[in-house]
């Protein structure tokens, strides 16, 4: 068999690029949209002192090593969720492409990651799901469809429908029962994106991992004493976590549960 023209390690070593620095634009999105700040203006710079970042002190994650985890400027501490999330980014990345190639799947599929990733670590911060991304992640979502990728039309705009209209059943139910808000809206138009770009079927197996992740940790928490029934835990982090299996393994767990498309 002849050898490919352009190898797999090289187009994986590009990719992981693109997820690197892709993942520090990430950084700034998680930092910027839960304080409504433009994500253009001003530079990149420090939070604690102002001071603009250079070029060569913005490099993904080796940046961060160089400087070993201080402002160059003020020594302010850098959070180590920059480079985690740089490193999340490039491996969600490679994995993509990995599993599904260079194909529409496979650019819906990053897509959906790259809106997944700050997402979850916005609401892990900061309890927010901004509109801003769910909802135009609703709509590729559904464009997607129409290409030959994650889930047919039909799939996509049932799964739509169902995302959104699960969680916001139980968050009325719940908020006439208890009289307090059991999730929020945001959680409903993340389920909603989730549907669309994954189907019906997606949404609901992400949806149940989701939630047993979910219950797992609070429950860990409650035995370790550090939360307690009614700690307010980040649904939708767990909920992007539930769709990441389903993403990359989600035909495979239909099939063990003998849920296949006709």
């Amino acid at each position: 068999m002849a050898e490919p023209l352009v190898p797999g390690w090289f187009v994986l070593s590009v990719v992981a690029a693109f997820g690197l620095v892709f993942g520090s634009f990430l950084n700034v999105v998680i930092h910027r949209l839960p304080r409504e700040e433009s994500l253009l203006r001003p530079r990149s710079h420090c939070p604690s002192c102002g001071a603009l970042i250079r070029w060569f002190d913005n490099v993904p994650v080796l940046s961060f090593l160089l400087l070993a985890g201080h402002c160059r400027a003020c020594r302010a501490r850098i959070a180590w969720r920059y480079p985690a999330v740089e490193l999340a980014s490039a491996g969600l990345a490679v994995g993509v492409v990995a599993r599904f190639g260079l194909t529409p799947r496979g650019a819906e599929s990053l897509v959906l990651v790259m809106l997944l990733l700050p997402l979850a670590v916005i609401d892990l911060e900061h309890h927010l799901l901004p509109d801003v991304l769910t909802l135009p992640g609703i709509a590729l979502g559904l464009a997607g469809s129409l290409t030959a990728g994650i889930a047919p039309l039909r799939d996509a705009v049932i799964g739509a429908l169902v995302g959104a209209a699960l969680p916001y059943v139980v968050l009325v139910v719940y908020r006439w029962v208890r009289g307090i808000e059991g999730m929020g809206l945001g959680d409903v138009k993340l389920l909603a994106m989730i549907g669309a770009f994954l189907g019906w079927r997606g949404v609901l197996l992400s949806l149940g991992i989701g939630a047993t992740v979910g219950a797992l940790v609070g429950i860990g928490l409650i035995v370790a004493g550090r939360g307690r029934r009614d700690t307010e835990l980040p649904f939708g982090t767990f909920l992007a976590l539930g769709a990441l299996p389903v993403l990359f393994g989600g035909d495979a767990l239909m099939r063990m549960l003998d849920w296949t498309r006709p």
